[in-house]
């Protein structure tokens, strides 16, 4: 089973939750209806929490983590991701938080304390330093990143078509398990 419990926190999964055999999911983790996990991920929710959105993805071989508690950070930083989100392959997040209906390309890197405001862009390869603030309605690349541009209205459009086009997926990998 790729959901483990660690001391004493067990996932929460939604009934139409999908985490494929050679992904893993740990500890203090939330997964809403139609997150999907994909092949060889993994979310680590073992020193904080992680809360994934509805209809989010988290594409193969995504690392997803979290930073404790201590007195360099008193409170630590939990990875939270809103609704609608892709995250590309190979893509690290890391005690950051994802707004709603955003892309995050593929092995791109978003560090601790980040905020990615709702209806965000990050190009595949880009680093989101530490604590940085990325504004709604654009797309940044680089590493670091830098603001490249308004996203386009073909991209606000696909920003919804991928997390559906993700549920639409998992749905076919979930009926074929039956």
């Amino acid at each position: 089973m790729p959901a483990k419990s660690f001391d004493g926190q067990t996932p929460s999964l939604n009934n139409s939750t999908f985490i494929h055999p050679s992904a893993v999911v740990i500890g203090n983790v939330e997964l809403a209806a139609d997150v999907s996990i994909w092949p060889l991920a993994v979310v680590r929710g073992d020193i904080h929490h992680i809360k994934i959105g509805q209809r989010s993805n988290i594409q193969d071989g995504s690392v997803l983590h979290v930073t404790h508690a201590s007195d360099f950070n008193p409170n630590g930083y939990p990875l939270i991701i809103g609704d609608d989100v892709t995250v590309g392959h190979n893509v690290t997040l890391h005690g950051c938080n994802i707004g709603n209906k955003c892309l995050i390309g593929m092995g791109a890197i978003v560090m601790d304390g980040a905020i990615v405001n709702d209806n965000v862009m990050i190009g595949a390869g880009s680093l989101v330093p530490p604590g940085k603030v990325l504004d709604s309605g654009y797309l940044y690349v680089g590493s670091p990143v830098k603001k490249a541009r308004p996203i386009n209205e073909k991209e606000e459009r696909f920003l919804s078509y991928s997390p559906q086009n993700y549920v639409r997926l998992k749905n076919k990998y979930l009926a074929e398990q039956q």
